[in-house]
């Protein structure tokens, strides 16, 4: 007997009898052997539920990714595979009426199969698997009819083989594209959730379902971290550089372009290191969950890795994913509290700042009342007085440490002191004028007004 003939436990194991052949080939068969095969290929469409049957005990036998399908609904896998065989059978008898549907029933298998998660690799050895059992059955049924007829058979080898590889490919195609589907589906899903979670629009009754997709804990503790590249103000702020961990440093992760932006760099063994990020209009958001001690925010701000001209800022930590909203405006009000030449604020240190910037009106009139009066100044007289005040203040009233600061002796820094009070009527050593004065500055350099 030809070699091509083999037991079908030996088909069912190993390779296929006869390897596929490029698409490109001069086929051997001629009409003897086409009626040999035609011959053959009508018994199968006869007893196809016995091999329905034979073929759905190999798959459960040998791969195990159709296991589970088969335990969980065996009638469903006997339907797919008998109506596949049917239409593939068909094919070898009738290949202009079957050619079509057989395609069909290929792209729809490989479409089910990687919405069900079964691997590629597995739905392709289940293809072969059924060719190489066809193949047999071709086989042995010519045997059984004549012998001598083999010889024939064996000249449209090369044509069944090739039409196996064929659907393969149509599954593999089919498959591929099932799954990009599905992956595009699962991303955007994933990405319309942290969108609701960070804009304080879920639902409570999907957190759950939020929490799952997202893998974070629903009741843990979290805090966002909002980025943005550029100056402060409306319509320019750039859509925020990446952030990475230590390990992918300088990969961004959203989109075209995005990978030119300097990104902010995590440590790697920080949790926040695995951030979920969303993209916003003026700044990108990333959530961060937190599992240390109270002081870990401040750790994590003093480790950031923020490139010049790059500002970010972490909000309060809140309780759940239900405050994630809380936790992204927090969020923005730190970023809006960030000196426009970049840096890093921590809104748990800087309240006084962020009570600025979150109501610009009531700062700017308070600057405008404390401070108007050295507006009549001349600006580089007016510029020295309020860097005095500046310094003066970050000495936390030394008169002293501020001269070292400025580089003049600490009488200088008196006399600008007592300058500032005669014009503005306002007294330093008075508590309320002191936090008047300080909120003033801040809402001068952080708005500009």
């Amino acid at each position: 007997m030809p070699q091509v003939v083999r037991s079908r436990n030996g088909a069912l194991h190993g390779p296929s009898p006869v390897p596929p052949l490029p698409h490109r080939f001069r086929s051997l068969a001629d009409r003897e052997s086409v009626e040999v095969l035609h011959r053959a290929a009508r018994v199968l469409v006869a007893s196809l539920p016995a091999l329905t049957d034979r073929l759905v005990e190999a798959l459960y036998a040998q791969e195990p990714a159709y296991r589970a399908a088969i335990d969980s609904d065996r009638a469903e896998v006997w339907q797919e595979v008998h109506h596949s065989l049917r239409h593939n059978v068909g094919s070898l008898i009738q290949p202009r009426e079957f050619r079509e549907s057989a395609h069909r029933t290929s792209r729809w298998i490989g479409e089910i199969r990687a919405e069900q998660g079964v691997p590629l690799d597995a739905v392709l050895h289940a293809f072969r698997m059924g060719g190489a059992m066809v193949w047999q059955d071709l086989v042995d049924e010519t045997a059984r009819r004549d012998p001598d007829d083999i010889r024939l058979l064996v000249h449209v080898a090369a044509d069944v083989w090739n039409f196996v590889d064929e659907h393969c490919g149509v599954v593999a195609d089919a498959y591929r594209q099932a799954e990009r589907r599905l992956s595009w589906r699962r991303e955007n899903r994933q990405r319309l959730m942290v969108a609701a979670l960070l804009d304080g629009t879920a639902r409570i009754a999907d957190l759950a379902e939020a929490a799952e997709m997202l893998g974070l804990p629903e009741q843990g503790r979290y805090a966002v971290l909002a980025v943005a590249v550029g100056p402060r103000g409306p319509g320019a702020v750039a859509a925020g550089g990446g952030l990475v961990s230590a390990s992918d440093a300088g990969v961004a992760r959203h989109g075209p372009g995005s990978a030119a932006r300097p990104p902010v760099v995590l440590p790697a063994a920080h949790p926040g290191a695995a951030a979920l990020w969303h993209p916003g209009p003026d700044a990108e958001f990333a959530i961060l969950p937190l599992t240390g001690p109270p002081g870990e925010l401040s750790e994590l701000a003093a480790a950031l890795d923020v490139p010049a001209g790059t500002r970010a800022g972490i909000g309060s930590a809140v309780e759940g994913l239900a405050a994630l909203g809380d936790a992204r405006r927090l969020a923005e009000t730190a970023l809006r509290a960030c000196p426009a030449t970049g840096g890093t604020v921590l809104l748990d240190e800087h309240l006084p700042d962020a009570l600025v910037v979150s109501s610009p009106a009531l700062a700017g009139a308070l600057a405008d009342r404390v401070l108007g009066p050295l507006d009549r100044l001349d600006p580089a007289d007016r510029d020295v007085i309020v860097e005095t005040l500046t310094a003066w203040l970050d000495a936390d009233g030394s008169a002293q440490r501020a001269g070292a600061r400025l580089y003049c002796h600490r009488n200088t820094v008196l006399n600008r002191l007592r300058r500032f009070e005669q014009l503005t009527g306002r007294c330093l050593t008075r508590p309320r004028d002191a936090v008047e004065v300080s909120l003033a500055l801040a809402a001068r350099r952080l708005l500009g007004t």
